[in-house]
């Protein structure tokens, strides 16, 4: 099993693409799109079926990478009164 920072190596940027936003392995998938995909209740089996250049390692770095992304955000609590 690969490690986070191996991991997140599948995780790309260019300026041609999507404006820069983070892709995955320099193909014309946004990190964002595979997220909200998963989100929306979509498998793991069925991202790969839908992308036949998609990886299983490379939907892990997209959580990986979200998972990066967030782990220094702090949100305060709030209190309803």
């Amino acid at each position: 099993m690969s490690t986070p920072e191996e991991l997140l190596t599948r995780i790309t940027r260019n300026p041609e693409i999507f404006g820069g936003k983070p892709i995955v392995r320099g193909k014309r998938l946004a990190v964002e799109h595979v997220l909200a995909s998963l989100a929306a209740g979509l498998s793991i089996d069925e991202l790969l079926g839908g992308y036949p250049f998609l990886e299983r390692d490379d939907i892990l770095a997209c959580l990986a990478y979200a998972a990066r992304a967030v782990e220094r955000e702090y949100t305060a609590a709030v209190v309803n009164k």
